[in-house]
């Protein structure tokens, strides 16, 4: 298939920019993941063998280096950095000078081009360097990515839910467990569902996908966050703020602040539940996905819905203005935009309002005004629909001349494995004022003022190179950094408080002085630049004065100091933050819990002592909610006498009873049967919740026998064997015969219906395969036909189907809700049901999907035509 043309006219972007086209194949080939350094140079990361294009074999993918030599805005360049049999559709690359970083499962590769002559060989005493490795997920989309430069001289990565078993170079060993495990296709080495909620070296448990960080050298390595799905990118602010986004089938993508050591929610804390079998009556999705009633859990961000979210920056400086200082960029493959925000502190976190900053799909509506629209009619884009699908940016950067540069991946398909795009096209397009003259500064880093250029550029890693080259000159930098720091632009400003603990004593009191500065968010960036000293600075003296600060995003900041330090040391920080929470800021609490580290029933116990009147019923409704969020054992009595106390309101009394459901004790699910027996308000809340833990999170209890001898679950049902039809053999129609017709919108509404064995379509039906909503807007028809006549070519992320057979010789096939014990599985009609691991005799994964295909449902050509149609508008 002959990728798609997409004219420039075809963009609308925010505030007058001009895209132009940087670069496109045969220059590059499908770019999964692109840095710039610091000569305005282009690296690419190229997926050609991605899933079943594997068309470089043996040779395998490439890094490619573009240049416009000429400086006229357009690249004149593009050669082989490295190509190599190892590389399968990396999806990071980073590059630090003549240091170039790699992200290819199950490593992450350090290469070093000595000669600098931009050609990776050994032969030429070029070094190849394995700097961590253990990543699983070989050629899959839930792997290792990218590597970015914080403002304090480390490096932060992220892998995705396939997991990961790695030790860094300072000998501490991180598991990092998921039930997603060789799911989707690709290699998976490492058995990280075997150590599924398993502690690290560290102490702590961390699943699924997960952000981490690192010295250079690949010491000191911490996870920063975990318990994503599949975040394809972070970006740090020179202020140390650490955005990401993070994609689902189900309509819950999203655009998030991580609060450093937070648990984005996405599978129980043993990493082997979903969220689908923990939904509660009147949950939506994006709030059952995200656990947002959870305790222990940071708050989801901007959740927009379906998508697939890829690379993302922050802008802080360059050509686009001083109205974007502050940006934060994400692009969105499946919508055909990059997302823009302008994120401002609210409480303990960041408010997010979303708008488009670039988008070839106009026909959406567009959030935050000022637009420039071509004179291109929006029928005209309709009918042109190829066209308008076909941006697919897989990365955004910004490079050192200030201008924005977009990866464009250029296919039809997005997501679920699978590419149209027969030619693997690229496409960088430059994103720049009118009349824009690319200038790159030199810069010399063999001097500080040198240096000082590089800690003053637009690119991230650029950034990285002068911080380095100042922090190892230390007193000898301060003269020139001070300037620095009375930079107009705040963002600039900030990476100098970054150098501070490093340069001597004058520069230390002015560290400390920024401590009182008058704007939160600097005192905030002094004293993580305190934290992230090294030691140079003891951090513990200034968070028990910033506890009492009068911003909670400092005061949080406070709290999370505290998360390695024995108790003895870090209670008086942690009750002067906790004194000070207004009851309702989710992001202060998880903070404040986050920084008990494993200390949170002692704390809890101190707190009650403390702060807490003697009586349960006079507690405060926010040291109720620190009682939520601590999941003491020592609560569980106080917590019970809550539950039935007539004299608290009904909310009051549900939040203790979903208190108890958090506490993991025999204690606590004795408390909650106790309540279920009774006859207070609140008892059919205990019910559902003890009889969904005795088949979830507390199943190892054995707390069957004692519900039933209560009466509170029913007698197990007996299972149901329940199979899937085999996969035609042959279809009747191919989707080149339905490509053909011309579809009816309303005729096709009605015949979706039939689809309601699998989807729910407006709140209709079975929640079984994936969400429809939104899905045929952001897929061209071709997608849509071939998913509805053979949905086995093609089966969405997180609905690969199991088969099990259990004693008494019944198969059964479904989806895994819930990979624990007991398993729990869905079958189509949204039949669930719990399988204890003991009686299963076989499982295999079906190699077939579980939806319907158009044969099975009775559809003709012209049927799949119509619901094609009108999937386009659903």
């Amino acid at each position: 298939m002959e990728p798609p043309k997409l004219p420039l006219d075809a963009f609308v972007t925010e505030g007058g920019l001009e895209v132009t086209v940087w670069a496109a194949s045969p220059a590059l080939f499908n770019p999964t993941n692109m840095d710039i350094d610091a000569a305005g140079r282009i690296w690419v990361t190229e997926g050609v063998n991605y899933r079943r294009f594997a068309s470089r074999q043996p040779q395998g993918d490439r890094i490619v280096v573009m240049e416009d030599r000429d400086k006229d805005g357009k690249a004149d360049h593009s050669q082989t950095f490295w190509q190599d049999p190892e590389l399968v559709s990396p999806l990071g690359i980073a590059v630090f000078d003549n240091v170039v970083v790699v992200s290819q499962p199950p490593h992450l590769i350090k290469l070093t081009d000595t000669n600098r002559d931009l050609r990776f060989n050994l032969a030429d005493g070029d070094v190849r360097e394995v700097l961590l490795t253990g990543f699983n997920g070989r050629n899959h989309d839930h792997s290792l990515h990218s590597v970015t430069a914080a403002p304090d001289g480390s490096w932060v990565f992220n892998q995705g839910n396939a997991g990961a078993i790695f030790t860094d170079r300072s000998g501490k060993t991180f598991r990092i467990g998921s039930a997603y495990y060789q799911l989707g296709g690709g290699e998976w080495p490492f058995d990280t569902k075997a150590i599924s909620g398993k502690p690290s070296d560290d102490g702590f448990v961390y699943v699924g996908g997960f952000a981490a960080r690192m010295q250079p050298d690949g010491t000191q390595a911490e996870i920063i966050g975990h318990n994503f799905r599949n975040s394809y990118e972070q970006t740090i602010t020179s202020r140390g703020s650490v955005f990401q986004n993070d994609n689902d089938d189900p309509p819950a993508c999203r655009t998030t602040y991580m609060l450093e050591y937070g648990n984005a929610g996405f599978a129980s804390p043993d990493g082997l539940i979903g969220w689908a079998a923990e939904r509660r009556a009147g949950q939506s999705i994006p709030t059952a996905e995200w656990r947002q009633d959870d305790p222990g859990v940071m708050p989801s961000g901007d959740v927009y819905g379906g998508g697939s979210p890829t690379g993302i920056a922050f802008y802080e400086n360059g050509a686009l203005g001083e109205a974007f200082e502050g940006t934060l960029l994400s692009c969105e493959a499946a919508r055909n935009v990059i997302f823009a925000y302008k994120p401002v502190p609210g409480g303990a976190g960041y408010t997010m309002d979303r708008r488009d900053f670039m988008t070839s799909n106009r026909e959406q509506e567009f959030i935050g005004a000022d637009f420039t629209r071509s004179d291109r009619k929006i029928s005209e884009v309709k009918a042109d629909e190829s066209a308008r699908v076909s941006f697919r940016p897989a990365d955004v950067c910004v490079g050192p001349d200030g201008a924005l540069y977009v990866a464009d991946w250029t296919d039809l398909r997005v997501g679920g494995h699978d590419t149209f795009d027969e030619a693997a096209s690229g496409v960088i397009y430059r994103i720049a004022p009118k009349g824009f003259k690319p200038e790159v500064p030199a810069i010399d880093l063999t001097t500080l003022d040198g240096a000082v250029r590089a800690l003053e550029s637009p690119a991230v890693n650029v950034r990285f190179l002068g911080f380095r080259k100042l922090q190892a000159a230390g007193a000898e930098a301060w003269p020139h950094v001070e300037p620095v720091l009375a930079n107009r632009n705040p963002w600039i400003a900030a990476r100098a408080i970054w150098l501070l603990p490093y340069l001597g004593d004058p520069a230390i009191k002015a560290l400390e002085k920024l401590l009182e500065h008058a704007d939160a968010e600097v005192r905030l960036t002094a004293f993580r630049a305190i934290r992230r000293s090294g030691g140079r600075m003891e951090a513990l003296p200034f968070a028990r004065k910033l506890a009492q600060d009068a911003s909670p995003l400092v005061r949080a900041e406070a709290a999370l100091a505290m998360r390695f330090l024995p108790l003895e040391q870090s209670r008086d920080v942690l009750l002067d933050v906790a004194a000070r929470f207004d009851g309702s800021d989710r992001t202060y609490l998880e903070a404040l819990g986050l920084g008990t580290g494993k200390n949170h029933a002692a704390f809890w116990k101190i707190l009650l002592e403390k702060q807490a009147p003697a009586e349960q019923a006079a507690w405060t409704d926010s040291f109720a909610r620190i009682t939520w969020r601590m999941m003491s054992e020592q609560a569980i009595d106080p917590l019970k006498a809550r539950a039935i106390d007539a004299g608290l309101t009904e909310t009051q009394r549900a939040l203790a009873i979903d208190s108890l459901a958090f506490i993991s004790s025999p204690a606590s699910a004795a408390a909650l049967m106790d309540i279920a027996e009774g006859d207070s308000p609140t008892a059919k809340l205990a019910k559902d919740w003890i009889a969904s833990r005795s088949e979830g999170r507390w199943a190892s209890m054995n707390l069957r026998p004692e519900l039933l001898k209560r009466g509170l679950v029913l007698t197990e049902q007996p299972l149901v064997q329940a199979t899937f039809p085999p996969k035609p053999t042959s279809q009747s129609f191919s989707t080149e015969d339905v490509l053909k017709l011309k579809g009816d919108r309303d005729r096709g509404k009605l015949l979706a219906a039939r689809c309601a064995m699998c989807h729910q379509i407006d709140e209709v039906g079975v929640e079984f395969g994936p969400s429809l909503k939104g899905f045929g807007s952001r897929q061209a028809a071709e997608v849509l036909a071939k998913a509805i006549v053979d949905p086995s070519a093609d089966i969405a992320h997180g609905f690969q189907g199991i088969s099990i057979k259990v004693e008494g010789e019944k198969w059964i096939d479904g989806l895994p809700i819930s990979d624990g014990d007991p398993l729990v599985i869905r079958s189509m009609g949204g039949l669930n049901q719990r399988v204890p691991l003991a009686i299963i005799k076989e499982r295999y994964a079906m190699d077939r999907s579980l939806m319907l295909s158009a044969d099975q449902l009775g559809l003709k050509a012209q049927d799949v035509a119509d619901i094609i149609e009108w999937m386009k508008y659903y």
